[in-house]
């Protein structure tokens, strides 16, 4: 598969609204540069009109270019830093020199053409809120599973069982790859794009990083596959949404828990009733 990267001029208090514009027609990872938003989107998916539509309308310039997926390392190796949330968790590359004791947990990963670094402040902000679950022998699922990361910290966290899907068969091998490479046997990825295959009650925590307009489309479907009070972590969700996301959740009778806030992006949990 092959992606095309949209370098977008913006300024730094327009980007939020660009991401959360942008995941709305099918972006799927986003790079923040000092001096521009970088967003990527199968080439596949690409509509060119769209885009102008939407860039024009906040008076913005873009270049775009196609990458390869066998350039896809070249590109995010010549960037990617380790990631440290707290003291509680790092995210590495394998070229990277381990954390050692500054953290508690360390996930290596290579993103490859999926998305998940831990950079991103929704990433993060999941992260963070797991730090207060506890997952010991729980049943886990990670919805919009990409490189896998949420996957992974649950397994070293003491899950019993995690299962992750996501829509992008490269995004699938890619974090079964990163399972593998950080021992997590019991974490375990495949393709969908819908949970009406999975059982009712099954899950006692439901973790979900994709963006608003999906959270809202399948809130009813992740309160269904939660146990009596599981634990609904949400996450792709602009401060302005956080109403409309409340919202649907209590009216599937899920409760507000805890919120996680990092540069304009929220990670909310709730309660299963």
């Amino acid at each position: 598969m092959s992606y095309i990267a949209i370098t977008i001029a913006a300024p730094q208090e327009l980007r939020d609204v660009l991401v959360a514009q942008l995941s709305d027609m099918g972006y799927e990872g986003f790079e923040e540069r000092p001096d521009a938003l970088v967003a990527f989107i199968p080439e596949g998916d690409f509509i060119e009109n769209d885009l102008q539509g939407l860039v024009g309308s906040h008076g913005v310039d873009y270049t775009k270019e196609r990458i390869e997926q066998a350039n896809w390392n070249a590109l995010w190796e010549s960037s990617f830093e380790p990631v440290l949330v707290d003291d509680f968790c790092g995210i590495r590359a394998g070229f990277h020199a381990p954390l050692g004791d500054a953290v508690a947990h360390e996930i290596i990963i290579t993103p490859k053409m999926s998305f998940g670094t831990g950079h991103h402040a929704t990433t993060f902000s999941v992260v963070r809120l797991m730090r207060d679950v506890d997952f010991r022998g729980k049943q886990v699922f990670d919805f919009g599973s990409g490189t896998g990361i949420l996957a992974i910290l649950a397994d070293k966290l003491g899950a019993a069982e995690t299962k992750g899907i996501d829509i992008d068969d490269w995004a699938v091998e890619n974090a079964t790859e990163n399972a593998e490479m950080n021992a997590s046997g019991n974490v375990h990825f495949s393709r969908a794009d819908s949970l009406s295959g999975e059982e009712s009650g099954r899950f006692d925590v439901v973790l979900a990083n994709i963006n608003r307009n999906i959270l809202l489309a399948n809130m009813g479907e992740m309160k269904r596959i939660l146990k009596k009070h599981g634990i609904l972590i949400l996450s792709g969700i602009l401060q302005e949404d956080e109403p409309a996301i409340v919202k649907a959740a209590l009216a599937e009778g899920l409760r507000p828990e805890k919120r996680a806030e990092r540069e304009h992006w929220l990670a909310l949990s709730f309660i299963a009733g």
